[in-house]
């Protein structure tokens, strides 16, 4: 029986691990690392409705590569992947502002005041983009509760919506920031961070134009 043990362990451990992340409250998203568990197997026709559901954006493949994961999660819920996606979305934003928050430090004691400046700004224009990100997450957690109709649907994805494309203005805003800066590489790494940041806000909010058009739940 000592054998087995580990093995009956791992079963547990994996059987815990799907069932909550299967359940998994979107608010959580934006705390914890939403990419760093292995995804169980995947239903073919959850993936397919990814797929198809990320063929309507501007980066299908990002799209399809950061999402299909969470296809169990998701279950053809076009609700659910809008939601997942402004999550993932949330955790790429708020790491690259983190980095930009670290570049600003060493920029204050260096000579090139564009450079110092555009990393500030960046930084500030991030910030509000994860503001403006969570916000979209946390309305759409409202959306769908009982007693919701399609007049406050149609109200709270346009209130999802607005926020979506201001994250995505603020983040054109920032690489736009660089284009006096000259050639470097913490301005070649920044706009290069951003820009793929900028994929997945528009991915994101491609998903929620998609969700609203299919009216209330």
């Amino acid at each position: 029986m000592r054998t087995q043990r580990p093995h009956l362990l791992f079963l547990l451990s994996l059987l815990f691990f799907t069932t909550t992340f299967s359940n998994l409250h979107p608010k959580v998203f934006a705390v914890y690392d939403i990419e760093s568990p292995a995804a169980p197997a995947v239903d073919d026709g959850d993936a397919t409705f990814i797929r198809t559901s990320c063929n309507g954006t501007l980066y299908p493949d990002v799209c399809y590569t950061s999402l299909s994961r969470y296809a169990n999660a998701v279950q053809q819920d076009p609700g659910q992947l809008a939601r997942v996606a402004i999550a993932v979305t949330l955790s790429k934003v708020h790491r690259t502002a983190s980095y930009v928050s670290n570049l600003t430090r060493d920029a204050d004691y260096t000579v090139d005041t564009r450079a110092t400046s555009a990393l500030h700004d960046c930084f500030t224009n991030l910030d509000d983009a994860v503001d403006e990100i969570r916000g979209s997450l946390k309305q759409m957690r409202q959306i769908g509760a009982a007693g919701t109709g399609a007049e406050s649907f149609l109200f709270q994805m346009s209130n999802v919506q607005t926020w979506m494309s201001a994250a995505l203005t603020d983040e054109e805003t920032c690489t736009d920031g660089f284009q006096d800066v000259a050639d470097c590489p913490v301005k070649a790494e920044v706009c290069d961070r951003v820009t793929k940041v900028k994929q997945f806000t528009s991915n994101a909010l491609a998903l929620v134009n998609g969700y609203a058009n299919k009216g209330a739940p």
